[in-house]
């Protein structure tokens, strides 16, 4: 009883004092070692240029120590690696290869077949498209579908064909992209620029007589012509070549007042290949 007793009066007497030091105004422990609460503390001086090892990032460690890292390496650009592709392949087979292989182009993850080509490739005639749609990706051929059937009635009509071996009565069929855009929009101009080395390098390498271009996308990447309604029933020159642009058989197929102006632009094809033009 007496212990308890002891241990009660210690215990009052240290809150006591515990009351008696906040009445004084102390409110915090104290170390052993003084602290100069005024003291400014200088701040550590920003890495000068002229020490480049510390414009390296460091990545702290447990422990405190830390890793030097390497800075992130510059982006590449797609356009330089689709020119050095192109540049490269000797052949249309090789062409095509560097196509399917090229990662860099978004629109390829999206579409299910890439679209190179189609038709002889001696033709006389090589027909740019602007990109696959729907029907083209799954068909995994260029105009394809009601359009295909249109297009192949068209130039039918002028004694020419896809599918001959035949060269001067032939086609050779392409795009300027290869795959379809997500929801059948025109290409973003950033994808025209990348793959326009492929386009060039494949003019190049079939060596046609005469492009005929149908659309205005493709128009504009040939030529910098944006509209197809326009610059049709004129010739143009893009790449060394006569080029000669042409209603897109979509848009013939919503106006039907646009066939006497395909018609028109395929009689002058016509009289091209038999010298008169």
């Amino acid at each position: 009883m007496g212990f308890e007793a002891d241990i009660c009066a210690d215990w009052e007497a240290s809150l006591a004092a515990l009351a008696w030091q906040l009445d004084c105004g102390i409110d915090e422990a104290l170390g052993e070692a003084p602290v100069n609460r005024y003291e400014v503390v200088a701040e550590k001086p920003a890495p000068h240029a002229s020490q480049p090892h510390q414009a390296v990032a460091k990545s702290q460690l447990r422990g405190g120590a830390t890793l030097e890292e390497s800075p992130p390496a510059p982006k590449a650009d797609p356009v330089a690696l689709a020119e050095a592709a192109a540049a490269a392949a000797g052949s249309l087979e090789a062409l095509k290869a560097a196509v399917g292989a090229f990662p860099h182009c978004e629109l390829k993850k999206g579409a299910r077949n890439t679209l190179f080509a189609e038709g002889n490739p001696a033709a006389r005639v090589m027909v740019l498209g602007e990109a696959p749609g729907r029907e083209e990706d799954i068909a995994g051929r260029p105009f394809a579908g009601q359009v295909g059937h249109l297009f192949d009635r068209m130039f039918a009509a002028i004694g020419l064909a896809r599918e001959t071996p035949d060269a001067a009565k032939a086609l050779y069929l392409s795009n300027v992209v290869f795959w379809k855009p997500t929801g059948d929009r025109a290409p973003d101009p950033a994808d025209i620029a990348m793959l326009m080395p492929f386009t060039a390098r494949h003019i190049a390498l079939a060596d046609p007589d005469v492009i005929v271009v149908m659309g205005s996308v493709a128009l504009e990447a040939l030529t910098g012509q944006r509209s197809v309604l326009r610059a049709r029933g004129k010739w143009l020159k893009a790449y060394g070549k006569p080029v000669l642009p042409m209603l897109h058989p979509s848009m013939v197929m919503k106006s039907p007042e646009a066939k006497r102006d395909a018609w028109a632009d395929l009689l002058a094809l016509q009289a091209f290949l038999r010298g008169k033009g």
